[in-house]
């Protein structure tokens, strides 16, 4: 049930963005290969700098991941470096250019559909 939110300039390469992200998440989260939920943003400008000495260029691609709480730190780290590997497989975007975050929630606070907490 994770929702990806996937923000990088241009749109000619975020359906690859995208089933990257997704194919890393089953892989490495054991989601199911049926639950995916994203939003594809293609920007004409997205500001970034050289934070932590990483250079990133116009290829920059920022992924926010909002799920439920319960994985390990392995499997996030897991899941950042699949993310880049399969970025670079798909898109040619480079890892240095790839950005996740991830912010966790409570199963009360999804809806589904229907105006109901399916999970609550």
């Amino acid at each position: 049930m994770p929702f990806v939110r996937i923000d990088a300039i241009g749109t000619d390469k975020l359906e690859a963005l995208g089933n990257a992200v997704h194919d890393a998440m089953v892989e490495t989260l054991g989601i199911p290969a049926d639950d995916r939920f994203q939003v594809l943003n293609g920007r004409s400008t997205l500001k970034y700098d050289d934070y932590l000495g990483i250079h990133r260029d116009e290829g920059v691609v920022f992924v926010a991941i909002t799920m439920r709480p319960g994985r390990t730190d392995e499997q996030k780290k897991a899941l950042y470096r699949r993310i880049a590997e399969l970025a670079e497989e798909y898109s040619g975007t480079e890892p240095r250019n790839v950005l996740v975050t991830i912010n966790e929630t409570d199963l009360v606070n999804w809806s589904f559909g229907n105006g109901e907490a399916q999970y609550a």
